[in-house]
């Protein structure tokens, strides 16, 4: 190979998935990373690691740490730089290999509209769309408004009327513009019962080109995709030929070379499929293709940046099973799936069954605004797909996770379901199928629960004490009321209330009996009332994180007793998320209706607005334009009509 070291330009669990690939093949690695990601896992992964003093999308900074560091070669991973054809063209000027297509390639494929017109060349089906943004009535409605150089659900609206085209337009263009440098946006036809299909293509210098199969990508929140799969359960053997035949048509116009993806849309109902897109770079998603072809993609990467032929033809690549990936994010399912924060104060994955985790976190990992909040994708495969989806859901299950809001449970109640199971996935299928977006505990499972937290901490305390500390927990010398530990399930109080008795065992208000077979601070192996298990505990502070057979319960500590604290102001109007305050639409005085646009965030380079929930007037604006803003921060109160008059 001509190049022996790799500088990573980016960040996470793709740069520790890059950085292991090349380390396999021998090659040395250089990671970049700023100051929020000083304690990142991918920085110690690496040889070798440069501090940017500004951020990843700073291209000069990053090719300086190239050559100071002897890199032969980048791989931009994807997003930030990866799809920048500026700055492959810079690589490739400093003689340094690029791990991409080549820049005249991201450039037109970057251009949406450019790629619709190459993809109509190619003789590949396109949907209705439009480059006038006001053209709505001659593209028809529902239509979508889309990013011409976007991706990954920015600067994308959905638009069912006349009415809120031009306020959806324009929030598009500003979304585009903060996420792309690139404000133009373009319309297309939606189509309501759809599958989001996508093929793999690898393409070499030497002129050869094969594609891997598809994957279905439609389970999406925000445009964004959350569950993939290989094969898909609704493409026939007619219809993957011909969408494999399109992708590799309109990739041998383009002379592609290295790792993409060509991107469809499924008309449900018809089978016809549409071009949406070709990503240049690494799909999140990769590792399901890896599983059911058995290529390693970041390797044939490489591969094809040092200059070697692919070495094969697309009769030598075959299939085996099913693959599903479930991507793990800090959000919030009830709260409409918007980011959350906060340190990651248990992170334990499971040990069996056997799945790929691809993680860019550790227990201990502090979650910010900063980046992107997916903490880990999880990948199952199997010899059928109901294996691959029950395998998974159980890992995610098993996997000891706690200190922020996650979409764990939700993705384990989506793999479960009966429509996932049957193959109904539909880019409407969230809002069609709603599974549960959070755990319900039963009142036993919740009960048990509590009885292991309240078990590990009194032998936590145990271990803690100072003196006495072999004496047994609750010990009395006389006959006293039984010891209590009030634990807090959200709203809900869930007091504990045991005796000790003379043998060691444990003896519940309720009746049951529990004896402690083995303590750590990890866990403990308890049996109560004839059943034992071990779950995974994790303290912080206050909070006790349980593992239970369907996923973590975390409790917080009642304290003994309980200062007086503020009321919360009536009316008020909360950040359900931490964000900077991009758009303020009103002022004290103002009369607003329900469903009106108050405030606008900017978190994660998209824009969350917020709507009033019902008529009424300001009374007060706590925050100014251009404000950073936490979670749950007072922004306005709004009276509602009632209360004035």
């Amino acid at each position: 190979m001509r190049f022996s070291t790799l500088l990573v330009a980016n960040r996470g669990e793709i740069a520790r998935r890059v950085i292991r690939g090349a380390q396999a093949m021998g090659i040395r690695t250089v990671a970049v990373y700023v100051d929020a990601d000083a304690e990142a896992p991918f920085v110690d992964d690496a040889d070798e690691a440069v501090r940017l003093s500004t951020s990843y999308l700073d291209g000069k900074a990053i090719l300086e740490a190239a050559l100071a560091t002897g890199a032969g070669a980048i791989h931009p991973g994807y997003g930030f730089l990866s799809e920048n054809a500026s700055f492959a063209a810079d690589v490739t000027g400093a003689d340094i290999a690029w791990v991409g297509p080549s820049p005249k390639v991201i450039e037109q494929m970057g251009d949406k509209i450019t790629a619709k017109a190459l993809a109509e060349k190619a003789e590949v089906p396109t949907l209705p769309g439009s480059e006038d943004p006001t053209a709505g009535d001659a593209v028809g409605y529902p239509l979508l408004v889309k990013a011409s150089a976007g991706g990954g659900g920015k600067g994308m609206r959905i638009v069912r009327s006349a009415d809120d085209l031009e306020e959806s337009v324009a929030a598009a263009q500003r979304e585009a513009a903060s996420g792309f440098g690139d404000d133009r946006v373009f319309l297309e036809r939606y189509v309501a019962r759809a599958r989001h299909i996508e093929i793999q293509i690898l393409g070499d210098s030497h002129g050869a080109v094969v594609h891997l199969g598809e994957r279905e990508c439609s389970i999406q929140r925000r445009h964004q995709k959350i569950i993939e799969e290989s094969p898909s359960p609704r493409i026939d053997p007619a219809t993957r030929e011909a969408m494999g035949e399109a992708a590799l048509r309109l990739a041998q116009i383009l002379g592609y070379q290295s790792a993409g993806t060509v991107e469809f849309l499924l008309d449900d109902e018809t089978g016809d499929f549409f071009f949406l897109e070709v990503n240049t770079r690494l799909q999140v998603e990769h590792p399901v293709t890896e599983a059911v072809t058995g290529l390693d993609l970041v390797r044939e990467q490489l591969r094809i940046a040092a200059g070697e032929p692919l070495g094969y033809s697309q009769t030598d690549i075959g299939f085996q099973g099913a693959a599903i990936e479930a991507r793990l994010y800090a959000e919030d399912p009830e709260n409409d799936f918007l980011p959350a924060t906060g340190t990651l104060e248990a992170f334990a994955p499971a040990a069996s069954p056997e799945v790929r985790w691809d993680s860019g976190v550790a227990q201990g990992s502090v979650i910010g605004v900063d980046f992107d909040p997916m903490l880990a994708k999880v990948i199952a495969h199997g010899p059928t797909r109901a294996e691959a989806a029950g395998r998974l859901a159980l890992a995610l299950e098993r996997t000891h996770l706690g200190g922020l809001i996650t979409n764990r449970d939700f993705l384990t109640a989506t793999l479960r379901s009966a429509e996932f199971l049957a193959g109904d996935t539909t880019t409407d299928f969230i809002e069609r199928v709603a599974p549960p977006r959070s755990l319900c505990p039963s009142p036993a499972e919740l009960g048990r629960a509590a009885q292991v937290a309240a078990l590990w901490v009194s032998r936590a305390n145990r271990a803690d004490a100072g003196v006495l500390a072999q004496t047994p927990s609750g010990w009395r010398n006389a006959r006293m009321p039984d010891q209590e530990l009030v634990l807090a399930y959200g709203e809900e109080q869930v007091p504990v209330r045991y005796r000790t008795l003379r043998d060691g065992r444990f003896k519940f208000s309720e009746g049951a009996e529990a004896r402690i077979h083995a303590w750590s601070e990890e866990g403990i192996d308890v049996e109560i009332g004839g059943r034992r298990s071990y779950a995974r505990v994790t303290r912080a502070g206050d909070r006790i994180i349980v593992l239970g057979p369907r996923g973590d319960l975390e409790f917080s500590i009642e304290p003994r007793f309980v200062l007086p604290g503020s009321d919360e102001s009536a009316g008020g109007f909360v950040a359900r998320m931490p964000g900077k305050v991009i758009d303020l639409r009103v002022q004290a005085g103002d009369r607003v209706s329900a469903g009106q646009t108050l405030v606008v965030l900017e978190a994660m380079k998209m824009e969350h607005p917020m709507s009033a929930a019902e008529d009424g007037v300001v009374s007060e604006v706590r925050i100014a334009l251009g404000d950073q803003v936490e979670s749950g921060t007072l922004l306005l109160v709004v009276e509602a009509e009632a209360a004035e008059a």
